[in-house]
Parts: C-alpha cells; sequence; structure tokens
C-alpha cells in the first residue's frame, strides 16, 4: 500500500477547554504535562502553564527546573493569568511547538513555548521561548523563573552584571530575556514579573542558560524570531517522512515527533523517557531513572525510524550503539548513558518525589543485570539497517561474529529477563532473543555483511527453539509460560510474534491467556502479579495489537487499538503506565517505549500479516 505523506500543516481540531486541574499538594496531575524538546533537552509544561522540568543542558544532567519531583525546592518557571482561566491547548501541526489558549473573564490570551533550535541545527546553550499574545480583552499574566536546588544538592543565587542579572546553580547560568512592557521584581533567588495583554499585543518571557561555560546572552528579539524558525525546523522535518498509520495517522505522527524528542542530538543515542523517578505505583518504591540509552528501547526505535524512511537518526543510533558496545565490551549491557559511557551507581537524592512519593533516583541499579534479549535487540537493528540497503565495516563484522558466538553459549544461562527483576530465571522472552539474534546472523552471514560459517548460529537457533517449544509453553494453561515450571505469564513473549517466531495457534491462545489473566478491559499488564503492584504498561497494550493482527485476527487487533489510541492525554503524549481505575498516567514520561509500540501497531494494521512489520 502507497504511504501517503504526513501533511504538518493540517491537524485534529482542539479538544473542548478545560479547567485546569487544581494541584495536589503543589503537584500537578501527570496527565497535564506536554513535552517540548530541542533534541538535546526536555522541558515539560503543566496544562496551568508551568514548567515544572527541565534539565540543563542535557537530559541526563541535573535539573535546575525540577518542580515535578519537589514543589518545595524543585523550581519552576510560571507562566499564567492571575485570574481563574480555561485551557485549550495543541502542538502547531508537525512540530514540538506548544500553543495554549487561557481565556478569563476579562479576555484570551494565547501562550507559544518551544525549546529553540539553531539555523543549523540545535543552539549550542539552552534557549526557551515563551511568547504570549494578546487576543481578547485585557488579561494580566504573573510569570516567574525560579530556579531549585537540583534535587536539594545547590543553592540558586543570582548576580548583578553589567548586562542585568544572571541567575546561577550547580554550574549553569540562566538569564530571563523580555519582549514587551511589564512589571519585574528581582530576587537573590529568582526573577518575577506582570504583564498585561491587549488584542494584538505581544511579549516574550524567555530563558537563556549554559552550563560549564560563558553564557550567550540572546537578544529579545532574537529569542523571539528563534521560536518561529523552531517551527519552521520542526515542520521541515515531519514533512520529510511518509508514514500509513490509516486512521491512527494523527496519533503516529504525533509519536514521531515525541520519539524525535527523545534522541540525543549530540551522540545519536535513543533516551528511553524524558524523566526519573515517577512513580510506577501510588504506593512507592517503584521509581526509577529512565534517561538512558537502552539497547532494547534503541532497536525499537530504528524499527519505527526505518519503516518511515529517515536516515539520518537511523544512522547515527546504529553507528552510536555499535560504537558504544565496542568501546565498552563485548559483554552488552543493558542500557549506556547518553553519550556511551558507563552508567555511575544510582543515588537517592534526598527530594520528597512527585506527590510525595519517593524514592527520588538518579541513575538505575538495573546497569549491571545480564539480560539476554539484548541480543536479538543488537541483531534485529543491524540486520534492518542491512536491509534497508547499508553497509558494514569489518570491524563491526568482526564484532558481531564474536557477539553471535557469545549468543550461541550464553542463552543457556539464567538472567533478569527483560522487566529487569531481581529473580533470575530461564525466561521464555530472553531465550527467544537469542534465537532471534541467530537467526538475525544467519541472514546478515549469508549476505556478506559478517564473516564465519553461520553453520553453528543456524544449529543453535534450532535447538533454542526446541527447547522453548518443549519447556516453555503449557498445554494446561494454553499459552507460553514465564519460564520453564512456572504457571505464571509474561506478556512480552508478544514481541515474538514480530520476530517470527510464532505466529500460529500457540501464539493466538497466548494472547488470550494473557488477556484474560493480565487484561483491565483494553490494558495489559506486564507479568502476573504486577496488578497488584503497579498500573498496566502501555507497551504491552499495544503489543497485543500487532500480535492479534500478525495471527489473523485483525478485526479484534482493530477494535483494541480504537480503545487504547485515546487514553493518551489531550495532546497525545503517553506515560509509561496508565491505572486502569482512573485513566491517571503513572511512571516516567514521555515514555519512548509506549510510543514506539503504538507506531508499531498502527504500521503492522495497514499492512498484510508476515508483510515485515512488528510488535516493536
Amino acid at each position: 500500500m502507497a504511504a501517503p505523506e504526513l501533511d504538518p500543516t493540517t491537524s485534529a481540531p482542539p479538544r473542548p477547554p478545560s479547567r485546569t486541574s487544581p494541584r495536589v499538594d503543589g503537584y500537578a496531575d501527570l496527565r497535564s504535562y506536554a513535552p517540548i524538546g530541542d533534541t538535546r533537552t526536555v522541558a515539560l509544561v503543566a496544562l496551568d502553564g508551568s514548567v515544572d522540568w527541565w534539565p540543563i543542558p542535557d537530559l541526563d544532567s541535573r535539573p535546575p527546573f525540577a518542580g515535578i519531583l519537589d514543589a518545595t525546592n524543585g523550581g519552576r518557571l510560571e507562566l499564567a493569568p492571575v485570574e481563574p482561566f480555561t485551557t485549550v491547548r495543541r502542538y502547531l501541526p508537525g512540530t514540538n511547538v506548544l500553543e495554549t489558549t487561557h481565556t478569563t473573564a476579562s479576555g484570551v490570551v494565547r501562550v507559544t513555548d518551544a525549546l529553540n533550535t539553531g539555523v543549523s541545527g540545535r543552539l549550542p546553550w539552552a534557549e526557551l521561548a515563551r511568547r504570549v499574545e494578546g487576543l481578547e480583552g485585557r488579561v494580566e499574566v504573573r510569570w516567574a523563573v525560579a530556579p531549585g536546588t537540583c534535587l536539594n544538592d545547590a543553592s540558586p543565587w543570582a548576580r548583578e552584571t553589567v548586562h542585568g542579572t544572571v541567575l546561577r546553580v550547580d554550574g549553569v547560568t540562566m538569564a530571563v530575556r523580555l519582549l514587551g512592557e511589564g512589571e519585574v521584581e528581582e530576587t537573590d533567588r529568582a526573577i518575577r514579573g506582570t504583564l498585561t495583554t491587549a488584542p494584538g499585543s505581544r511579549h516574550l518571557v524567555g530563558v537563556v542558560a549554559s552550563s560549564g561555560e560563558p553564557l550567550h546572552l540572546s537578544a529579545p528579539e532574537d529569542v523571539d524570531a528563534g521560536l518561529d524558525r523552531t517551527v519552521a525546523d520542526w515542520e521541515r522535518w515531519s514533512g520529510q517522512f511518509t508514514a500509513d498509520g490509516g486512521e491512527w495517522s494523527e496519533a503516529v505522527q504525533r509519536s514521531a515527533l515525541v520519539l524525535k524528542m527523545l534522541i540525543h542530538g549530540p551522540s545519536g543515542s535513543v533516551a528511553a523517557a524524558a524523566t526519573t523517578s515517577l512513580p510506577e505505583s501510588l504506593q512507592g518504591g517503584k521509581n526509577w531513572d529512565y534517561r538512558f540509552a537502552w539497547v532494547r528501547d534503541a532497536a525499537y526505535t530504528l524499527k519505527a525510524l526505518f519503516r518511515f524512511g529517515l536516515r539520518e537518526e537511523t544512522h547515527a543510533a546504529t553507528s552510536w550503539l555499535l560504537r558504544t558496545i565496542d568501546r565498552q565490551g563485548r559483554q552488552m549491557q543493558v542500557f549506556y548513558r547518553l553519550d556511551g559511557e558507563l552508567p555511575q551507581p544510582h543515588a537517592f537524592p534526598e527530594a520528597p518525589g512527585w506527590r510525595g512519593i519517593g524514592p527520588v533516583v538518579t541513575g538505575n541499579g538495573a546497569a549491571r543485570q545480564l539480560q539476554l534479549g539484548v541480543f536479538g535487540d543488537l541483531f534485529d537493528t543491524v540486520r534492518l539497517y542491512v536491509d534497508h540497503g547499508h553497509v558494514l565495516n569489518t570491524d563491526t563484522g568482526h564484532l558481531l561474529a564474536e557477539m553471535a558466538d557469545l549468543a550461541c553459549d550464553v542463552w543457556r544461562r539464567r538472567d533478569a529477563g527483560m522487566w529487569e527483576l531481581e529473580r533470575e530465571e530461564h525466561y521464555t522472552s530472553s531465550k527467544l532473543g537469542c534465537w532471534q539474534a541467530l537467526r538475525c546472523a544467519v541472514h546478515l552471514a549469508e549476505a556478506g555483511q559478517i564473516p564465519g560459517d553461520p553453520t553453528r548460529w543456524a544449529r543453535e537457533a534450532e535447538r533454542i527453539r526446541a527447547w522453548v517449544e518443549e519447556h516453555c509453553w503449557s498445554p494446561e494453561r494454553r499459552s507460553y509460560v514465564w519460564f520453564p515450571g512456572s504457571d505464571d505469564l509474561d506478556a512480552s513473549v508478544l514481541l515474538h510474534a514480530g520476530s517470527g517466531f510464532d505466529t500460529g495457534e500457540r501464539m493466538s491462545a497466548t494472547i488470550d491467556a494473557l488477556r484474560a489473566e493480565l487484561g483491565s478491559g483494553p490494558l495489559l499488564h506486564r507479568y502476573s502479579g504486577a496488578q497488584e503492584e503497579e498500573g498496566a504498561f502501555l507497551a504491552c497494550s499495544f503489543w497485543t495489537v500487532s500480535a492479534l493482527h500478525l495471527v489473523g485476527r485483525t478485526a479484534e487487533a482493530r477494535a483494541l487499538m480504537a480503545e487504547l489510541v485515546p487514553l493518551a492525554n489531550d495532546v497525545g503524549v503517553l506515560a509509561e503506565m496508565i491505572d486502569p481505575a482512573d485513566g491517571a498516567f503513572l511512571g516516567n514520561l514521555p515514555q519512548g517505549l509506549s510510543h514506539l509500540a503504538l507506531i508499531g501497531a498502527a504500521l503492522d494494521l495497514e499492512e498484510e500479516p508476515g508483510a515485515g512489520g512488528g510488535a516493536g
């Protein structure tokens, strides 16, 4: 089927106005956040106009603005009408620039938010632009730039210079750039002000920042003009690719734009999510830092981007992954820092966490785990790269041959599984990851891309298949089980409809067993017992759509997709999990894996089963 070009000039009509939900103890609802990004970092804008999260200069840097995790000391950039208001917002079509319209009893005001890009790509400093335009009546707007304590590890302070006041914290220097008349108040830790809009009026509240280097003081006019340039940059990017998501094409395009924000421009790596420590459970204890590049997430991202026909991002991410593995050793890590270095030990800053649900954590304790599924992720990535017409260099070919030999041996070991649990077992999906890796290695060898005799790889892959079929299928459960000897189920096995391991009766029966035991309406939990521990995992829910389609149950797949897509927030953004009881977001956001699974499901539904898609 021909893939029509996504039109960046059109978009669904704005959703009905909503009264801004009151904050609970100073914390906004997680559904209220809309991300903006510049391919280096991401800021989260709440429905009430407050930027509650903005690490500087990179996504994995310590955040001067972290009110989402510490309402008292975290820091915020506020901008909202003084009197009560209702809000409608959207992304400008084809962009990651947010347009918010507030309506009060006295008038209407429009705010446009962007992390600005430069003339030739990303800026070498951080630049946040907040344009305020009067539409109707007169509206008094209050704003503030109040950096926080970097998770209670530093104190912000103001310094007078010949060019005005600058704010500093933890090596970050920032300045406020203003256009239009208004009142300004400076303290020793923050800069605040008010402005009043009228029909046709235009103001700007901009922030420029740098870390560990001199600060470029952009002229306010340049910050304002940079917002328009940023709109054009995003429109140009989103207009270059095609994707036929059928009736879900708009959700596919929004998901692609979210993924682009999670690609770290300086390195090409792919962050799993934009935040740390947002709870997967309201009872606490399941808080993680996802501002790292998982091999798994990189593989799924590349699968989506290849299907869009994108070139630069796919090459950069593939090269980053192979360079990093080669430099850091043949024993693959589960994830790496965005710059390709090994993760540092995790720490627990003394911050309360979102709505007091801790702990707050930097780093991730899964760094040293053995996860065999990453072998499949790596080799599937390289297979896609080659199958799209590209060629491996000699050193990469030898590296992959060594990795294939290693997979032949390590598949017999217990590991932590895809879900990074402390309990090591012979997880079914881990074995299937090794099977996938070896089948891809054979394919690459037969294509002349990696050296060696693939006979061993092919035979070992068949041993893995036979082992899984004998030990991991339960006739009593009518399902693949989590690991041999267990009656428990694991939704990650759904990925192996897309890998080609099984699209027959056993996989179809497994889908039914998973939905019966792990399902909550259209949503799916990760594994047996997860319902008592956390929300439903959105990626698993979309994987179900792909798996249903791939086993030939397309009508059911489409019906499920129609229930899942509307679960995004008002601007089409997805978190990691959803509470089935009330639809509340849980976990870090925006979550790349959720958007990747949505893209995979939508594109799969536009192809015939077996046409080369997949659940990623």
